[in-house]
């Protein structure tokens, strides 16, 4: 079959499967097993802690995490053969997932014939309408500051022209292949990095099409979970082969795709801690020979090669002092959902402040369409996050954490000796206040609304500041005002 996979909240009684003996042993193996391990459910990573955070000690590690930090917004793409479905990507494959994420898929009893048809998607997959510089225009218009790109996923398929796998979109059984942007990955990275953007690549440590990874030739035979079809331990020769074929993917991606500022690692199961020991380490710190500073974001996995946490779908309640970044979707899902519903540039915005004044950046994810196209729902709102932060983005990129964080409605963050007091309006119809109320207890002397620059009179009070910002004369709330509170 293919190479690799392994599972977690498996809830294996309920699907409608037909197990042998064995089968239904290992499958008990394997849930007992994630049980000890909760770091993936339903196919959401969650994140590490602030206390188990370790700061890197290269400098130029500690130099890129300080622009990266400066960076706020970047667009994550899930984007593989897997669009064509418009279902999610990858983790139909796997038995042990079968529970959550085989909803709406025609599938027979053992799954066989839906996975051999999601293999064979490689087939079929013809983005002709992709156009990387179209797509980065849209990138750059949209205020986002940096790509995370999906070079793989857990599915195994490869969207750049690997030495080290058929199942590319380069191969011949691919139709794509005979395209002059055949190598996405290529020009999409040099796309970006013509407009001064950053590439960040993203992963997947599993590998569920290789076969020394995933296989029928185990007891397990085809029914496969999250991990190897084998255990290391016992096939020791077998994982090494897994390990080279791993690393040889993330040397070739750092030493043949130009200047990449960083490599995002998913398949957090895929760790040392757990079994699976691919030497990530060992294989980052050759790329860094040539790539001096390059980040490494090891998900959930802790120690030096994490240099930032990575929240999914989520936002930490309080600020978090240490890189962190939460990947949230603009729709419904990582990848392409035929029909989907995208958020509002003020749900966004708003979003972002909220992760912004906490210490954190945004990877706001679009999934593009099969064709090539990115959704129109989707750039509309890209576009409308880019007008807004045309205005206000000073308050956003290249700033810090300033306390008191978010206090009744107001966010704060710091640059040069400047304090931005940032409202934001969930609602279009929300009451625009004449005066507004800054829970901030620094010292000011002159407060200015940072869209016109003009100084506001505004009222020492205990606590803060009550500044006189005047009527509100639009229909519509804005998405969000920003104050700025300078000490002269």
């Amino acid at each position: 079959m293919k190479e690799n996979k392994e599972s977690k909240g498996t809830q294996f009684e309920e699907e409608k499967i037909l197990l042998t003996e064995d089968q239904v042993k290992d499958q008990t193996e394997i849930k007992e097993e994630t049980e000890k391990d909760d770091m993936v459910e339903n196919g959401v990573h969650n994140y590490s802690t602030e206390e188990s955070y370790v700061w890197p000690t290269d400098p130029a590690v500690r130099k890129k995490l300080e622009w990266f930090r400066d960076q706020k917004l970047g667009l994550m793409m899930h984007w593989g053969a897997y669009s064509q479905l418009g279902i999610v990507e990858s983790w139909a494959l796997s038995d042990a997932d079968a529970c959550w994420s085989r909803h709406c898929i025609d599938w027979e009893v053992t799954g066989e014939e839906f996975k051999k048809q999601y293999f064979d998607l490689n087939k079929t997959f013809n983005p002709i309408r992709f156009e990387p510089e179209k797509w980065a225009d849209i990138a750059k218009a949209a205020g986002t500051k940096y790509l995370l790109f999906t070079t793989k996923h857990h599915d195994g398929f490869c969207m750049w022209d690997t030495k080290y796998s058929d199942y590319k979109i380069t191969a011949e059984d691919c139709p794509y292949h005979t395209n002059h942007y055949a190598d996405i990955c290529a020009h999409l990275f040099e796309s970006f990095r013509k407009r001064d953007l950053g590439v960040i690549a993203y992963f997947s440590k599993a590998d569920w099409h290789v076969d020394s990874y995933w296989s029928e030739n185990y007891e397990r035979g085809s029914y496969q979970h999250r991990g190897p079809s084998y255990d290391p331990k016992e096939y020791p020769e077998e994982w090494e082969r897994f390990v080279n074929f791993t690393q040889n993917q993330i040397m070739e991606l750092g030493s043949r795709y130009g200047q990449i500022d960083g490599m995002w690692f998913d398949a957090g199961w895929v760790c040392k801690e757990n079994g699976q020991d691919i030497r990530l380490g060992e294989v980052i710190e050759r790329v860094r020979k040539f790539q001096p500073g390059m980040l490494c974001a090891d998900r959930t996995i802790g120690g030096p090669y994490e240099n930032y946490v990575t929240p999914e779908q989520c936002v930490p309640e309080e600020p978090l002092m240490i890189p962190w970044e939460s990947c949230i979707t603009l729709g419904t899902s990582f990848s392409f959902v035929y029909e989907d519903t995208y958020k509002s540039p003020r749900e966004v915005i708003c979003l972002l402040v909220d992760i912004v004044v906490k210490g954190g950046n945004l990877a706001i994810n679009v999934g593009p369409q099969p064709n090539g196209c990115l959704p129109k729902g989707a750039v509309d709102c890209l576009l409308g996050m880019g007008q807004w932060l045309d205005v206000y983005g000073e308050a956003i990129y290249g700033t810090r954490v300033c306390a008191p964080y978010k206090k009744d409605g107001i966010g704060f963050t710091t640059k040069n000796g400047v304090v931005y007091a940032i409202e934001t309006f969930a609602t279009e119809t929300e009451k625009v206040p004449s005066k507004v109320w800054i829970p901030y207890e620094g010292k000011v002397t002159e407060i200015t609304e940072l869209s016109g620059g003009s100084a506001l009179s505004f009222e020492a009070k205990e606590g803060g500041y009550l500044v006189n910002v005047g009527k509100w004369k639009e229909e519509k709330a804005p998405i969000g005002r920003v104050f700025c509170l300078k000490n002269a």
